[in-house]
């Protein structure tokens, strides 16, 4: 039995496709990164996991990772806060964080809603004329 279901179907070219209903999991992840780079399973596990391990590595230690096209990974820190209990009632101090935060960038945001990307280009002044050069002083 297959993991999608009892039906058996041609295996997909390069890995599984996912449409808009379907979630990607670690292992559909490598699955396809081995499919589409002749690797196999393992090799493109321990690529995954390199790259993973960069990613938090370097934000852990409050640097940021930037891919452009993809985002940026970077550490958010949160102030300490106040609070309330919600069964109680009770306020409480809720103690600051270091969080990760992606920003996702342009290319991916287009790519995920392209007519968005379409308005915010239309909707973009016109570029500013060029300021005249300074003129020279004469003595």
């Amino acid at each position: 039995m297959d993991r999608d279901g009892p039906q058996s179907r041609p295996p997909e070219p390069f890995g599984r496709v996912l449409d808009e209903n379907s979630r990607m999991n670690k292992t559909d992840l490598i699955e396809h990164l081995a499919a589409k780079h002749e690797l196999s399973k393992a090799e493109a596990g321990r690529v995954l996991e390199t790259l993973l391990d960069a990613i938090v590595t370097t934000v852990k230690k409050g640097g940021a990772v930037s891919i452009p096209g993809f985002g940026s990974f970077k550490q958010h820190a949160r102030a300490a806060r106040n609070g309330v209990n919600p069964s109680t009632g009770d306020k409480i101090k809720i103690a600051a964080a270091k969080l990760p935060k992606f920003t996702a960038g342009a290319g991916f945001k287009a790519a995920v809603d392209p007519k968005a990307a379409a308005r915010k280009a239309a909707a973009k002044p016109a570029a500013k004329p060029a300021k005249p050069a300074a003129k020279a002083k004469k003595k």
